[in-house]
């Protein structure tokens, strides 16, 4: 699913890696809101309280907003600027060092953060904005631009455009084509939704240590790309031989 890139990708790879994504991206999304009561996952709204509090001249705590947005802005920057860097010496590889950043943040967040929420919000609010940046930039460049996990305004209106375009558009072609992308994003839909639930469940318990679960949810998907991957190629290598 991570591996997988242009005419090879197929839907079932993009199913695969947006229900792992969107589901480590609703846990940090609900972990991250209880712990610092920011939002974590997408800079919508910190748009709009960082243009609010600049009309109110409130120019520090504009900053503070304008720091949340730079650093959503900042992780896509690095992950793609990993990712040419990578594409350039090995494709297959391309996903493994964005995808090792966001996970040493997230265990490190679960980890130290218990310590910082009452004096040091911002700076896990900004870690974990940058964590989303990076899987955000990540999926959209392996899967063309038809997976992002962090987020779900433009989600849910891309599916209603959709659903309506299934009252008119009755070619076998384009029907099957919409309803794969329509099975595609509410995929995405739930199992954001799942992991804000199993977030919430384990925030209850563990607090910030609930991110530990993030975490070990995305190198597990890792783990398993990488032998379902070497088992293909064993395979072929036992068929040719």
């Amino acid at each position: 699913m991570f591996r997988h890139q242009g005419k090879t990708r197929t839907l079932i790879h993009n199913l695969r890696i947006a229900s792992l994504l969107s589901f480590v991206a609703g846990i940090v999304n609900v972990t991250g809101f209880f712990a610092v009561q920011r939002l974590t996952t997408n800079v919508t709204g910190h748009f709009a309280f960082f243009l609010d509090e600049i009309f109110k001249l409130n120019f520090w705590q504009a900053f503070v907003y304008f720091l949340y947005i730079f650093f959503f802005f900042l992780g896509s920057f690095v992950s793609n600027f990993l990712i040419e860097i990578t594409s350039r010496k090995n494709d297959l590889y391309i996903f493994v060092v964005p995808a090792f950043i966001e996970c040493l943040i997230l265990f490190a967040i679960g980890f130290w953060g218990q310590s910082l929420p009452m004096n040091n919000a911002n700076t896990i609010a900004c870690s974990l904005l940058f964590a989303m940046g990076l899987q955000n930039s990540l999926v959209t460049s392996i899967s063309n631009a038809s997976v992002r996990t962090t987020h779900l305004t433009g989600l849910f209106t891309d599916l209603g455009i959709e659903l309506s375009q299934l009252f008119f558009y009755k070619e076998k072609e384009q029907n099957d084509k919409l309803i794969s992308s329509i099975k595609l994003r509410l995929t995405i839909i739930s199992f954001f939704f799942i992991g804000g639930i199993v977030g919430g469940i384990l925030y209850a318990k563990f607090k910030l240590h609930s991110l530990f679960f993030a975490a070990s949810a995305l190198v597990l998907g890792l783990i398993y790309d990488n032998l379902k991957f070497k088992f293909i190629l064993l395979k072929r290598k036992l068929k040719n031989g």
